[in-house]
This record gives structure tokens, sequence and C-alpha cells, in this order.
């Protein structure tokens, strides 16, 4: 075998959001189209599990954005899904966060909305949950850095792609993570086309008493895992990183970059439940591939 090191060089319009029976119609957005298999509640793209886990296709302006496994019990999303292909539209949109009528009654509008201060919501987080905490940020699970125009930039903002995460691991160490990941995917995943092409799923790992406003659960870690083809170097590259959802201990923590097969083992001693099958299935597929990359730190080491 032989390695190769390189150095990355880091520095009011209608809505539609669709909650769906199968994540194969948001098929897309996956790694090799490929929907992971989770024992019990996720199989062969179909969500068995209908009374607690919702899969959303996030639509905006008619046009599908991202995918979202959502939990209307805990009122978190489990994972969103959304493939990189770089960012045209570098200005962050004003925040205008929106709630899924389609959680609350299946034949509702499909139009994600703003909420309406009458109504009651009880299958998902609203964003008075967050106001005056002083603890926690509306954390985006898909970051809008990591969409390419304004109109995916919107569509983060929705409430079921958020999560109640501490401010300063938020806006610290996480937040360099995903700097450093777009720059590694803006760098290396060129597909055979030229075109950037990165497939990303982050998720959060539910705690079993941590509760926001009575209602929300409070992620105890939040994961990241990306692959992608990189046409220059003629193989593929994964890399992995997790954080514990605490504030900082200094500004200068970052998150070590990790192998997919070390994700899949926090994620098991974590008894992660489902999530450890569905990244199981991940990494599986990734495996397939005739490269194996790991990515450690400001490197990428690769072995081929």
């Amino acid at each position: 075998s032989s390695c190769f090191i390189l150095t990355v060089s880091c520095s009011l319009c209608f809505v539609f959001t669709e909650v769906v029976k199968s994540i194969s119609v948001c098929k897309q957005f996956l790694l090799q189209e490929a929907p992971p298999q989770v024992p019990g509640i996720l199989e062969s793209g179909n969500i068995l599990n209908q009374n607690q886990y919702k899969p959303i296709c996030q639509t905006y302006k008619n046009k599908r954005r991202f995918l979202t496994l959502y939990d209307i019990k805990k009122k978190t999303p489990v994972f969103s899904a959304y493939k990189y292909i770089g960012e045209m539209e570098k200005k962050r949109p004003p925040k205008q966060w929106k709630i899924e009528p389609q959680l609350e009654n299946e034949n509702a509008s499909k139009d994600m909305r703003r909420k309406d201060k009458e109504k009651i919501y009880n299958h998902q987080a609203v964003d008075t949950d967050f106001r005056s905490n002083g603890t926690f940020d509306r954390g985006h699970i898909f970051p809008s850095s990591h969409a390419f125009t304004k109109d995916d930039k919107l569509a983060t903002f929705t409430l079921t792609n958020i999560v109640p995460q501490a401010s300063t691991f938020n806006q610290g160490s996480w937040n360099k993570m995903e700097r450093c990941i777009k720059c590694v995917m803006d760098k290396y995943c060129n597909n055979s086309n030229g075109v950037t092409e990165g497939f990303v799923i982050t998720g959060a790992q539910p705690s079993s008493n941590n509760i926001l406003n009575n209602r929300i659960n409070i992620p105890s870690m939040l994961w990241s895992a990306f692959c992608c083809y990189s046409s220059n170097m003629d193989m593929w590259i994964a890399g992995a990183h997790w954080g514990d959802n605490v504030p900082d201990e200094s500004k200068d923590k970052y998150l070590q970059t990790k192998t997919l097969s070390e994700l899949h083992n926090k994620l098991r001693t974590n008894s992660a439940g489902f999530l450890n099958e569905m990244f199981k299935s991940v990494y599986i597929q990734i495996e397939y591939f005739k490269y194996y990359t790991i990515l450690t730190n400001s490197k990428i080491l690769v072995n081929s």
C-alpha cells in the first residue's frame, strides 16, 4: 500500500415541507441514494414506527433541499442528510424560524410557516421553547453555511432541523468543525464531472432526561460524518466528528477528526440504539469502495 499526506488549508414566500412515508422519496440526499437500514424503525427506506419518527423532505419554493428524520416525541431531529455542492451565496440569511403543520395534522397544508400564537404544538419544537434560556442556542443540524443558494440557506431555518445546543459549543468547536469540513469538501470533493459534491449526515444523540422548557429533549452529543469521491485524487474520502453537548472548556477547543469506524464505535458505546445501526449501514456503504480514507486533525491520510 502507499500513503499520501495532504495538508488542508482551511481558512414572505411559500415554503413546502412534505412529511412522507418513505425516506427513499428523498434518496438523492443519501450516499448512492441508499437509505440506511435501521431494524424495526427504518427498513428499505420505510419508516415502520410512524407514530414517533417522521421522515421530512425539506422543500422550499417547490424544490426539495434536504432530508430530515424527526422524532415527534423528543421533538428533535434524529438526523438531517444533505448533498454539499458548494456555497454560492455567502451571506447568512435573516432568521425566520418555521414549524411543520403536517406534524400536528397530516391533512394540514404542506406550507411550512411561522408559529400560530394561538395554537399548541404537541409534536415539535417552536421558537418560544428556546427563548431566554440563557444556555442553549437553536443549533442547526444542517448548517446554513453548507447550503448553496440563499433559498437553500433559508430552508435550513426550520425548527425540525434544530436542537438545543450549548451556546459556546455551537459557536465554538462545532462551528470550527463545520467550517473545516466545508473547506475539505470545497478542495477535494469533486465528482467525475468536476463538480463539487459531498454527502453529509449530521445527527443528535438524545439524552435520557435532560429537557428544555419541559418539552424538548436536549441531546447529550452531536455527531457528523461526510463522504465524497475526489476525482483529483481518484479515491473516496470520508471523515467523522462528534462532541458532547456541553459548553466548550476554552476558546481553543476543537473537535478531532475521526474515522467512520470510530464514530460507529462511539455511537455503539453510547447506547445510541438505532443510530448505531443507522451509521453502521453508512459505514458499510463507504467500505464497499476500493479506497479508504482517514482524516486526522489538519491532514488527510489516505491508504490505498
